[in-house]
């Protein structure tokens, strides 16, 4: 069967081989050109695919991107949240100077070159970093603090110091001792970092807010149990005390001024009261040496029996011998003779005994285990008798006054937030706004026209004066006396 197939195709071939030629190449023909336009149809199909390829691929890329944008906003957007959130909860924690980002260092030494006849704060042990973000308690969890600078007592009283039964009657005192040793380390931390603040050109207002946010900070406020003391003073060339700016007020402290800082701090009620002078310009050196000189004098005389008044008498000579040159005149320095250093009990800043800056007053005696601010005010090119002027900042409820009705609700509203808030300690008006007493003058004014609280305005001298004042506290111990507010700074 094969070879019968076989023989077929052969004579087929034979007898049409010319046809089969031409057959042939117009297949070949035909095939050439189906190539050739399936070729340029797949080129085409290619440009195509290639052109669609190329946009889906430039689509993708736009999504892409856009998305990778959007995530990295999200991203963004969240570590912004979670740093705010951060940085408040950090804030609580490490203190109102505390910045992300901060150094912070645990160093003792701060040099205090910028501000005149102020003191550099030396090297040593030290458990609190610049600025400050360590608590008090956290520094002395042993509840064991820096002893103040110890004096003993001289003249007839020397005997004081060697006798082994009142050193034993010292520790009868360890209890407000350790509370007035708590509160005057609180101090020197603030004052040193205020140290740093007080610059020209700076609001008086943010630096006695930053003064008092450090305050609360370190020695953990606790309503009245620990906190601050009084409000800030800041009081500016003429004025010699009682002035903290009120909200609003945007005075500012410059080159050329004399600020006096009074800080205080109190640790159940125990008071500690100190203050010191702002100045940048050399040509108040001699007033600000002559006021620390005397106040200094003033903590030497003071001991047991010591006549008060024998104390005013020494802070006069001292600084009565002074005299300032300042662009070419003379100015004696004056003892201002109706401000007055003062014993201070507890949860009272005032007590009732003054120590003045001259030697005058009735003849009392200073005792045994009381507690005293000496404090000296000196002033150039004024009168040396300062009068009540400006407007007011400062209040506080009158120790001695007994209850009296309040008919107005508001008036009586607001005098139940001072009796919970600072009861019979000193207070100002930017403490009422701050603890959400807004409108409070016409109440507040109230209080005072019904004699329950006591408005204490600036005390100033003559425009153009200019008025320096130091002051420590110290005790009488019964073996010693301890100025515990003391530091390396003054």
């Amino acid at each position: 069967m094969l070879k019968l197939k076989d023989n077929n195709q052969t004579d087929l071939k034979q007898q049409s081989e010319p046809d089969q030629k031409q057959q042939q190449q117009t297949k070949k023909q035909n095939n050439s050109e189906k190539k050739q336009l399936s070729k340029t149809q797949t080129n085409k199909k290619q440009k195509d695919v290639s052109k669609e390829s190329s946009s889906i691929n430039d689509d993708l890329a736009f999504l892409q991107s856009l998305i990778k944008n959007n995530q990295e906003l999200e991203k963004k957007q969240n570590t912004v949240v979670i740093k705010e959130k951060k940085s408040e909860k950090t804030r609580n924690t490490l203190g109102p100077a505390y910045r992300e980002g901060v150094l912070l260092a645990i160093n003792r030494f701060q040099d205090n070159s910028e501000i005149r006849m102020l003191g550099n704060w030396q090297e040593g042990q030290t458990q609190q970093t610049q600025p400050p973000t360590v608590r008090i308690d956290q520094q002395f969890p042993e509840n064991e603090y820096p002893i103040g600078e110890i004096q003993y007592y001289q003249k007839d009283q020397a005997f004081r110091t060697s006798s082994a039964e009142l050193k034993e009657k010292d520790k009868l005192m360890d209890s407000q001792i350790k509370c007035l040793r708590k509160a005057a380390e609180c101090h020197r931390q603030v004052r040193k970092y205020c140290q740093q603040l007080i610059r020209p050109g700076k609001k008086l207002i943010n630096i006695c807010e930053q003064i008092e946010e450090m305050s609360r900070f370190i020695v953990q406020e606790k309503g009245l149990d620990a906190g601050i003391a009084f409000p800030t003073g800041c009081s500016l060339n003429n004025i010699a005390a009682h002035y903290t700016p009120n909200n609003g007020d945007i005075t500012t402290i410059e080159y050329d001024d004399v600020c006096k800082i009074d800080i205080g701090v109190q640790v159940e009620g125990r008071i500690i009261d100190s203050a010191f002078t702002v100045a940048f310009n050399p040509k108040y050196d001699k007033l600000l040496e002559a006021v620390k000189e005397s106040t200094n004098i003033g903590i030497k005389e003071a001991g047991i029996d010591v006549r008060i008044p024998d104390i005013g008498a020494a802070i006069q000579e001292v600084m009565e011998s002074y005299e300032v040159e300042i662009d070419g005149k003379i100015y004696p320095v004056k003892p201002i003779r109706n401000l007055c250093g003062h014993s201070i009990e507890y949860y009272r800043i005032h007590g009732n005994k003054s120590i003045p800056c001259v030697k005058s007053g009735p003849n009392v005696k200073m005792e045994e285990g009381e507690q005293y601010a000496i404090e000296t005010f000196g002033v150039i090119n004024g009168k040396g008798i300062v009068f009540e002027d400006g407007e007011c900042s400062h209040y506080m409820k009158d120790f001695e006054k007994t209850s009296v009705p309040i008919r107005q609700p508001k008036a009586k509203a607001l005098l139940k937030y001072i009796d919970q808030n600072f009861d019979t300690l000193a207070f100002c008006r930017r403490w009422l706004d701050r603890g959400g007493q807004n409108g409070h003058i016409i109440s507040l004014k109230q209080l005072c026209n019904a004699g329950i609280i006591n408005a204490i305005p600036p005390l100033v001298d003559v425009r153009g004066s200019y008025v320096a004042q130091y002051e420590h506290t110290l005790i009488l111990k019964p073996s010693h006396k301890e100025v515990i507010s003391r530091g390396d700074d003054f």
